[in-house]
């Protein structure tokens, strides 16, 4: 690593410190598969919970902590965090000075078509903490702006160096696989994305992918390292937090999600977040969006 590019991680970590200010949770324009956002917070900010994305980050300020397979983890600035889905953890500040990290939350999907492309697998990081200039550097240039939407060309380059940085510090992959099961892994993606307002069946997937349940669940988990049932309930959530900053009722958000109702919306809400909808609602902000310069 040349210190020219160890400067610039830090140079950039430098710019995007802000001081003081209350807890809050700052969410960028989405790309799709990829979420971004600005945490700060001071105390246990999350309880356990557990998402189906990669969720990749750096802390900017502060220390970080959480616990992570069995472990009690610290990140300092500059440092990357590597979380792998469905993987549970919590998280807040390590001391009373407080915390702030900007995260990226990625589909296992984007990145294993370019593990795909390289006819690797989608690797497993085993540490959660890592020292590496050049991944941060890479992550930040997808978090430095985060009033701004992400380029697709933007997004190429960057997926396609993630996963390389990734497969390099890479331990027990998973299989990669065939075209047949991924095309069908995709086909029931699809499926229950188009379906996200009701219960979906298993008999339902086989018809509509041709493949028995358990052999559809062992592709899918491959593909997108979850359950469908799991996935369904993350875009349901995911649908659910667009309904909540869109000023929708919680009442209103449940039954649009195809939740029985408010409390077991609540329920899922806080095992996949850390926290309840109301305290998210409290915490969270849209980043102000950039103007568009004229040529």
């Amino acid at each position: 690593m040349s210190q020219d590019v160890n400067n610039h991680v830090f140079q950039g970590l430098e710019r995007l410190c802000i001081d003081g200010g209350a807890d809050e949770i700052a969410t960028a324009p989405v790309f799709p598969g990829i979420e971004r956002i600005e945490a700060r917070f001071h105390g246990n900010a999350f309880e356990p919970h557990r998402h189906d994305t990669y969720a990749l980050g750096v802390t900017i300020k502060g220390i970080q902590t959480f616990s992570y397979r069995g472990e009690r983890r610290f990140s300092l600035p500059g440092q990357v965090i590597v979380l792998h889905p469905d993987e549970e953890h919590d998280g807040g500040a390590g001391t009373d000075d407080g915390l702030q990290y900007r995260m990226l939350y990625l589909e296992p999907a984007l990145l294993i078509e370019c593990m795909d492309a390289a006819k690797a697998a989608l690797p497993f990081v085993a540490d959660p903490v890592i020292n590496d200039e050049a991944l941060a550097g890479t992550l930040l240039a997808a978090l430095s702006e985060l009033d701004r939407e992400l380029d697709e060309l933007f997004v190429d380059d960057f997926l396609a160096r993630v996963a390389t940085m990734l497969a390099g510090h890479g331990r027990l992959p998973m299989r990669s696989l065939g075209l047949i099961a991924w095309q069908r892994a995709r086909e029931a993606r699809d499926y229950l994305e188009d379906n996200l307002d009701r219960a979906v069946s298993s008999v339902e997937l086989e018809k509509a992918t041709g493949l028995d349940r358990f052999t559809l669940s062992r592709h899918f988990r491959a593909a997108f390292a979850t359950s469908p049932h799991r996935y369904l309930l993350m875009r349901r959530l995911q649908k659910a937090r667009l309904l909540i900053g869109a000023g929708e009722t919680l009442a209103d958000v449940a039954a649009a999600t195809g939740f029985a109702d408010q409390s077991h919306f609540n329920r899922h809400f806080k095992k996949t977040y850390g926290m309840t909808p109301g305290q998210w609602v409290g915490l969270r902000r849209d980043f102000p969006q950039a103007p568009i310069a004229l040529r």
